[in-house]
């Protein structure tokens, strides 16, 4: 599960990514366009950098071997949004963008042969080192979610925890891979950044809780260095764009769910917290199944 980082240069810079854009030479923020090429190095090269620093500060609260959806702490467990109990023995389980792969762990240890992949070989480290730790050995794959290396009609199930998409210029292009290597009636469920979310400050304070960027500006967002080279980008989708890019490569969409911020939760991640969870959500999670 991965997060956005707030505006290099805000006063509510979290100091957690003082390292990594020091390490990549991040100087400003701009909204413009960045295809495929740019936005994956960028992508790989920000994960390789923040990925101690990230396990460090969220390792505990993802787990070892767990599958959580989102910072409001909805789990597979209790969600069974992949099925029922039982349906993951034996299943065919793909995760994209899986970071140190602690879903893909929990998977396996339900019976599943899960397949996890993610572009960023630091986090693919981390998933190898744990995987010997715990004896939950998925199988790893370093990869762009836009061009899986899978054969096709391969899985019954693909799901992504905060993975790839936010990171992607298209999510047709995505959408339609994990078609691709779905078998017909395969679930297809992701999480991701609730798209209302990029209207506010990436502050879980009362700074945050003031619209700031128009909800239909899909312009993406890149931190750069002093040259203009990208060192992190993320891109927005309004829910409709979601909804359409999904019924576009052929899967239909079964339901979204939105985590109420749970009673007693105070863990600040990020922009989330109980301050901005109490008022409005901060996760959507979509399950839709190929057509047969």
């Amino acid at each position: 599960m991965s997060e956005t980082p707030p505006p290099a240069g805000s006063a509510a810079r979290d100091p957690r990514y003082a390292d990594t854009e020091r390490a990549l030479g991040t100087a400003r923020v701009a909204h413009r366009t960045v295809g495929s090429t740019e936005a994956e190095r960028a992508n790989l090269a920000w994960w390789d950098a923040d990925a101690d620093t990230y396990l460090d500060e969220h390792g505990d609260f993802l787990g070892e071997a767990d599958f959580v959806w989102c910072p409001e702490g909805l789990r597979e467990e209790q969600a069974r949004l992949l099925g029922p109990s039982g349906t993951l023995a034996g299943a065919d389980v793909l995760e994209i963008g899986c970071g140190s792969a602690p879903c893909a762990r929990w998977l396996t240890a339900q019976g599943a042969d899960a397949v996890a992949l993610d572009l960023s070989a630091g986090m693919l480290r981390h998933a190898r080192t744990a995987a010997r730790r715990s004896g939950l050995t998925p199988a790893l794959l370093q990869a762009n979610a836009e061009a899986l290396p899978l054969s096709g009609a391969t899985f019954d199930i693909a799901c992504s925890s905060f993975g790839a998409l936010l990171f992607v210029p298209s999510l047709e292009t995505v959408f339609a891979e994990v078609a691709r290597v779905l078998r017909p009636g395969g679930s297809w469920v992701f999480s991701v950044t609730h798209p209302m979310r990029w209207i506010f400050p990436d502050d879980p304070g009362p700074t945050g809780l003031t619209a700031v960027q128009p909800y239909f500006d899909r312009t993406p967002y890149v931190e750069q260095d002093e040259s203009g080279t990208a060192t992190y980008v993320e891109y927005h989708r309004t829910f409709g764009d979601y909804v359409r890019a999904l019924t576009s490569t052929g899967f239909r969409l079964l339901e979204v769910v939105e985590p109420e911020w749970p009673d007693g939760h105070t863990r600040v991640w990020g922009q989330w917290s109980p301050l901005r969870g109490k008022l409005f959500p901060g996760t959507a999670i979509f399950r839709a199944e190929r057509a047969h």
